[in-house]
């Protein structure tokens, strides 16, 4: 079984329009719809903004559904200066930018106590998603490498560079590595796929927008696409 896992609405509203329903199911206030895509079983849910959601929605797909594989679809603030607004990057990890126990020893990013600082996708996935990304999406780059994540927005310069400056990362959001975090602990194989909507900058708020529809097509045509592989 899969789980698919966008933030809001418009993230998986196209994905729901190809699948063959078989069961709603309402828990913790999202709705699960699970059924056929390409003839593999899933289950598509909004998990809502924010980390904690993120992290309700995941853990409900393993003990609820039973899902060995979890994929996190959606759009993201772009890091790194190569990439441009609608390119796609793939998860290689995820981590929190957010979490900062430094103070006690830790580096900045690891959750204290825990045996790793960030949380590594499925390597087969992460593959897939980029072989498939670049076969039905030509017109974008593909691009693969960490995902960071945080319950803010980043709209402004200086918290761009706060994060580049401490995190080798292509892009962030505010799902992800909670996402990721659940996968670890439940021993579920996660990719992280995400199109870049904005620059994470002074922009963000004018572009976010206009490009977000853009990047949700290339988006689902991805996960159709690596749906009819994995």
């Amino acid at each position: 079984m899969i789980g698919i896992i966008g933030a809001m609405d418009e993230e998986v509203a196209d994905l729901k329009g190809v699948m063959l329903v078989e069961e709603t199911v309402e828990l913790a206030s999202m709705t699960f719809f699970k059924g056929m895509i390409v003839e593999k079983q899933v289950v598509i849910v909004r998990s809502g903004i924010g980390k904690v959601n993120a992290a309700v929605c995941a853990q409900i797909l393993v003990d609820k559904f039973g899902v060995d594989m979890i994929i996190n679809t959606g759009v993201a603030g772009s890091l790194n200066a190569k990439l441009n607004i609608g390119d796609m990057v793939i998860s290689t990890d995820a981590l929190h930018h957010d979490m900062d126990a430094t103070k006690f020893g830790d580096p900045l990013g690891q959750v204290p106590r825990m045996d790793t600082l960030a949380f590594p996708a499925d390597e087969r996935l992460v593959g897939l998603a980029k072989d498939v990304n670049e076969t039905v999406n030509p017109d974008i780059q593909t691009y693969v490498g960490r995902v960071v994540s945080g319950d803010q927005f980043i709209a402004s310069a200086e918290q761009k560079e706060r994060i580049v400056k401490h995190f080798d990362a292509y892009c962030t959001e505010m799902e992800g590595a909670a996402i990721a975090q659940v996968a670890y602990l439940n021993q579920v194989s996660y990719v992280i796929i995400r199109a870049i909507s904005d620059k994470a900058d002074n922009s963000a708020q004018e572009d976010y927008p206009v490009f977000v529809k853009k990047a949700i097509e290339h988006s689902v045509r991805l996960l159709i696409g690596l749906l009819a592989v994995v």
